[in-house]
């Protein structure tokens, strides 16, 4: 029943959501280079001990990887870093564009994010994306994709102090998961596009929940590795 009523919502919230990538007035800084080796730009290694079973990772994928990171600078937070982090991962859906996207907790206890928790990420069309929490700190916290997801890999979010300021960063390593998603996440970009304006939206969310004002825009860094990653 929650999926048929994440579904109804899906018109609205793809006009929405394109009504508002096209008209954002967040400054970004983009850049994407292509590195010649995957020195430096591999996930880290899973926690002992945490269930392997269902994760895909960059050797389950196809095409090229993927080391992004997005990050923004926040001022006048009404939050202390761990502050802010522990409101956040009280309900993910606080920062996430709930009208396009919304975590679904399919596995754990609410009210926070522990390891070994599951969640889906409700998208339009087959974007749903499946997860595991691999790691949990009082700053971050890491998700391994499961199968059934578009992207093989891992994505961590986590929170820091610098110079007064709170910067939050959200920071994945992934290839497609097959040769279907490949197709369309970096030869079509229709996924990249839809995955780009998720984290973007994500954290400006972010930023609204700290009651702050984010500074310096929106900072988005690529680096696509096309071979020479573990097969």
């Amino acid at each position: 029943m929650r999926r048929w009523l994440t579904a109804a919502t899906w018109p609205a919230g793809i006009a929405l959501t394109s009504f508002d990538y096209m008209w954002r007035s967040t400054p970004m800084h983009r850049t994407e280079v292509l590195e010649p080796s995957p020195a430096d730009h591999l996930p880290p290694a899973h926690p002992e001990g945490v269930d392997d079973d269902e994760i895909q990772t960059i050797r389950d994928g196809s095409g090229p990887l993927f080391h992004r990171r997005y990050s923004t600078r926040i001022r006048d937070s009404r939050f202390g870093p761990e502050e802010l982090f522990a409101e956040l991962t009280e309900d993910l859906n606080r920062a996430a564009p709930v009208t396009f996207a919304r975590f679904q907790r399919v596995l754990g206890e609410p009210d926070t994010v522990s390891t070994g928790d599951e969640f889906v990420v409700r998208m339009p069309g087959p974007w749903d994306g499946p997860v595991r929490v691999v790691e949990r700190t009082p700053r971050s916290f890491r998700l391994a994709t499961l199968e059934g997801h578009l992207e093989a890999g891992q994505i961590e979010f986590r929170i820091r102090d610098e110079e007064g300021l709170i910067v939050f960063e959200i920071e994945s390593w992934a290839r497609s998961a097959n040769r279907l998603s490949n197709l369309l996440y970096h030869h079509l970009r229709m996924a990249k596009e839809v995955q780009r304006h998720m984290w973007i939206s994500f954290l400006e969310g972010v930023v609204k929940c700290s009651g702050g004002r984010m500074t310096g825009g929106i900072t988005i860094d690529t680096r696509r590795i096309e071979e020479g990653f573990p097969t």
